[in-house]
């Protein structure tokens, strides 16, 4: 089977995913997205993986926000000059897209045109798309017409396609992974040295909670922060480190002095080679988010053997976490349900291992390999459609 996916831009964890994706279909990949949005890192490393089956394009024209942060508010219209004849000189048996929008209407024009059967693979659901404008919908319920079938990322957004007009026969579920494999050999031949330097230095004590994310409004960082301090005047034996970096920065920080936090740490942005690092020296993970699709950082979290906390406003939380077993999910708008959780955890400590452990072992379920077969799964069932 001859595939070809098209993605305006991809980050390194995708990478496993297309290379077990390629090995499925016979060396049949041809990977087309652009050299503009995509880090070198991650062009070179899949370039390395799947070889000239990689192509990349530059030159890109477009109206609107280049590159919106969030989504549903700004308006990108992205033109690239030779993106039909890159997709029609890889003579596709099936095309694959992400999402409905960024280069996906190239896809959905030969489809129209040419009949080529498309998938697409999408993340979105009920709660992420409530403030969709109506012209948005009509546009996903249009391109749905012409989809002969949808790799969805959990039950979550499986539930919405259906709702905008998929068949449930045509979808499939499981195309969103992290780069678990790696994570967790990373995190495994951490050091009990490295452990304690890296406590040392944030001066972390106790049960040390993590929580990794851009610092923007829709993270819940400020929610999270609101009901730390309540939590810390009945934990002493407690620390929040948040890593990550954004346009709320300052105003968090100036949050936590008029709070008086004394154990919360900012660390900043963190390179992504590192960030096991942070996994593995601390004990708990929390993602107070508003709004979130599927966070990576969760099985992330998970790889490197860490119960979670799990805002329900996050799509993967059916899927990966079990409450009780190796996490619980809470509701960040309220503070005495997500001072329930922290208060949880802490009693938990000396079974927090053990919850990391069936972390591991539920994020299993949702490997690189698992995630390129549900994509490829979805092509057999569009070309059957067809």
């Amino acid at each position: 089977m001859r595939i070809t996916y098209v993605a305006r831009s991809f980050l390194d964890y995708r990478v496993p995913v297309l290379e077990h994706l390629n090995e499925l279909c016979g060396n049949q990949l041809r990977f087309i997205s652009s050299t503009k949005w995509t880090p070198q890192r991650a062009l070179d490393r899949l370039r390395t993986a799947i070889g000239e089956n990689a192509i990349y394009l530059s030159g890109e024209k477009s109206i609107g926000v280049d590159s919106p942060i969030e989504a549903n508010v700004d308006i990108c219209i992205p033109y690239q000059p030779s993106l039909l004849r890159s997709i029609l000189k890889t003579r596709p048996d099936v095309l694959v897209g992400d999402g409905f929008f960024q280069w996906t209407y190239a896809a959905l024009l030969l489809r129209m045109m040419k009949g080529i059967p498309m998938v697409v693979c999408y993340e979105r659901w009920a709660h992420t798309e409530r403030s969709a404008q109506w012209y948005r919908r009509l546009y996903r319920k249009m391109a749905l017409r012409f989809t002969d079938a949808v790799c969805c990322s959990g039950s979550l957004s499986r539930k919405y396609t259906i709702s905008l007009g998929m068949p449930s026969a045509g979808i499939t579920t499981g195309h969103m992974t992290a780069d678990t494999e790696a994570l967790a050999a990373y995190s495994s031949n951490v050091t009990n040295a490295e452990k304690n330097m890296l406590r040392s230095e944030y001066r972390w004590a106790g049960t040390v909670f993590l929580c990794v994310g851009q610092l923007i409004a829709r993270k819940g960082i400020t929610q999270m922060l609101d009901t730390w301090a309540k939590f810390e005047t009945t934990a002493a034996d407690a620390t929040l480190l948040i890593v990550g970096g954004g346009p709320e920065e300052q105003s968090l920080k100036e949050q936590q002095a008029r709070l008086g936090l004394k154990r919360v740490h900012f660390a900043g942005p963190v390179d992504y080679s590192r960030i096991a690092l942070f996994y593995a020296a601390s004990d708990v993970f929390v993602i107070p988010t508003l709004e979130d699709n599927w966070s990576l950082v969760v099985p992330e979290a998970m790889a490197c053997g860490l119960p979670i906390l799990c805002s329900k406003y996050n799509g993967c939380w059916p899927e990966l976490v079990q409450e009780g077993l190796n996490g619980w999910v809470f509701d960040p708008l309220n503070p005495a349900d997500f001072l329930k959780c922290l208060k949880e955890a802490v009693k938990a400590r000396g079974n927090l291992k053990k919850m990391g452990g069936e972390s591991k072992r539920i994020v299993g379920n949702h490997s690189q390999q698992k995630a390129a077969e549900a994509i490829y799964s979805c092509c057999e069932i569009a070309l059957k459609n067809r």
